[in-house]
């Protein structure tokens, strides 16, 4: 067995989304009416991933740690938090339209990606030295040291300097001119014939009350974080809860994203998994590193190569925040953000109180004082994480007799099924058999029960979407009570006694 050569990342990432729809992984939103721009549903197989995503992150985060509580709070909220949060005023993306291709573009990704193409070459010169050099090379050294490495990092710092020191005045015109001083093109028309840049508000905004004349104006929220700062002291009177302390929230989101795109990866509609951790001011740095490394940790427990993972610490932070990184993944269009941990010091607690005229404080024995708890912010993206998986495990295979097969090597706690239960033959007593298989192991595990088509054909099914085992029921089964296992990674099959297959398929997903 051999990985197939794919042609070209972009080829990669069309194969996954084909592959998403064609095994009820991801559709594309009202697809009967043509469909809305990156609107997606979860089909029924891309729906048990997603849950079990969300249960290995909510294991990790609250049921693993004693000081770490979870709530679900509202999507419609008072229209006032959006205004002391500060979205109501600064909520908004630098946008600019190509003139010949009539397509808008966040001026901010334009740059980021001109900056992404400058660090591949950086990337491609070590890639090199590391082969000349072999075993005595030193990255650190060589990416000090090499001219011509060192003229692309001075351009990289001076084109983000540039940029974020225009963004951070709101000076546009130079946003513009530094697009057209770089030469980046429209990748549609190849031209540079741009407009000015102007801000555009990303909150979807709606009426509440029952006569449209005395509706007020309320949003979809944004982010879930709010939910969770304007529930600080409800949780933490009712809780008993003491600093240090945590409040967790899985829950939708909305932004009016003019420029989605990338398939999943920027919708309109989207999951958050956020945990807001509270601490004594003058702690928050320290508790900032520690979920940095938390984060990276239960990424990298997903069993995904830590070289496709990288820390990017902010140039340009957030007014909020004291501190702010990045865990960025490398998606098959790159890297880009999949969870951002930020230190947002007291501004939230504070804007809220200030706001609502309510003293949001907590009062703290040991110290004998009361103050603001700063917050150490991770959030990471579920439907972001789920690209992810899928992208990582997404496997051609060319097999040892020339046939090929496409496999997705989930990790067996995340596939949406553990087990399929397949009769050999549709026959002979075998499925009734089989039924009495499948009875017992749905009560410890989602199982799939299949009984059309030929084996070979049913095990190719499965290994398209992710079954880590498959269980073959023959004849020798009713002779004996013995079925065929069969692994999806390696598929070799083996004979177990029936009253195994619980405890086998149950030591493979543990292992993770």
């Amino acid at each position: 067995m051999y990985f197939c050569n794919m042609a070209n990342n972009e080829d990669i990432f069309k194969k996954i989304i084909a592959h998403s729809k064609e095994y009820g992984f991801i559709f594309p939103s009202s697809e009967i009416y043509d469909g809305m721009a990156a609107v997606y549903d979860y089909g029924q197989n891309g729906v048990e991933l997603k849950n079990n995503i969300k249960a290995y992150w909510w294991k990790a985060m609250v049921q693993y740690h004693e000081n770490i509580v979870g709530i679900d709070s509202a999507i419609f909220m008072h229209p006032t938090i959006w205004k002391a949060s500060g979205h109501v005023d600064a909520f908004s993306d630098p946008l600019i339209d190509n003139k010949d291709s009539k397509k808008r573009y966040r001026a901010d990704v334009l740059v980021e990606d001109h900056v992404a193409k400058i660090q591949d070459k950086i990337n491609k010169e070590v890639e090199k030295a590391a082969k000349r050099f072999g075993e005595t090379f030193d990255e650190q050294q060589y990416l000090n040291t090499n001219p011509r490495v060192m003229e692309y990092q001075q351009k990289i710092e001076a084109i983000n300097s540039r940029f974020y020191a225009a963004l951070g005045k709101e000076d546009f015109a130079d946003v513009k001119a530094l697009i057209e001083e770089l030469g980046i093109v429209c990748p549609i028309s190849g031209s540079r014939n741009w407009t000015e840049v102007r801000q555009f508000n990303l909150m979807f905004s709606t009426q509440m009350g029952s006569v449209s004349e005395d509706a007020g104006q309320v949003y979809l929220r944004p982010e879930t974080a709010q939910g969770i700062f304007v529930n600080f002291l409800n949780v933490q009177k009712s809780g008993r809860m003491k600093i240090p302390f945590g409040i967790a929230q899985i829950g939708k989101a909305f932004r009016n994203e003019i420029v989605a795109r990338q398939f999943i990866f920027r919708m309109r509609e989207f999951e958050q998994m956020e945990m807001q951790f509270f601490v004594r001011p003058g702690e928050e740095l320290q508790w900032f590193e520690y979920w940095k490394q938390e984060r990276i940790k239960w990424h990298l427990s997903l069993g995904i190569p830590e070289k496709k993972y990288r820390f990017h610490d902010h140039d340009k932070l957030a007014h909020y925040a004291n501190a702010a990184a990045d865990i960025e993944f490398e998606f098959p269009f790159g890297f880009k953000e999949l969870e951002g941990i930020h230190s947002r010091t007291d501004f939230d607690l504070k804007a809220h109180q200030e706001y609502s005229g309510k003293k949001l404080q907590y009062f703290d024995p040991e110290l004998n004082e009361s103050y603001i708890p700063y917050v150490v912010e991770t959030s990471v993206g579920l439907d972001r994480t789920f690209l992810a998986v899928l992208s990582h495990a997404y496997t051609e295979e060319k097999l040892e007799d020339g046939s090929e097969r496409v496999v997705l090597n989930l990790p067996p706690v995340l596939a949406p099924y553990k087990v399929a239960v397949l009769p050999l033959v549709a026959k002979d007593n075998l499925p009734e058999k089989a039924r009495e298989i499948m009875d017992q192991l749905k009560l410890n595990f989602q199982c799939s029960y299949e009984e059309k088509d030929s084996i070979g054909r049913r095990y190719r099914r499965q290994d398209a979407i992710g079954t880590p085992y498959c269980i073959t029921i023959d004849n020798e089964t009713l002779e004996n009570n013995t079925v065929t296992i069969r692994d999806r990674d390696t598929m070799k099959q083996e004979r177990i006694s029936m009253d195994k297959i619980t405890e086998v398929v149950q030591a493979r997903i543990k292992s993770l």
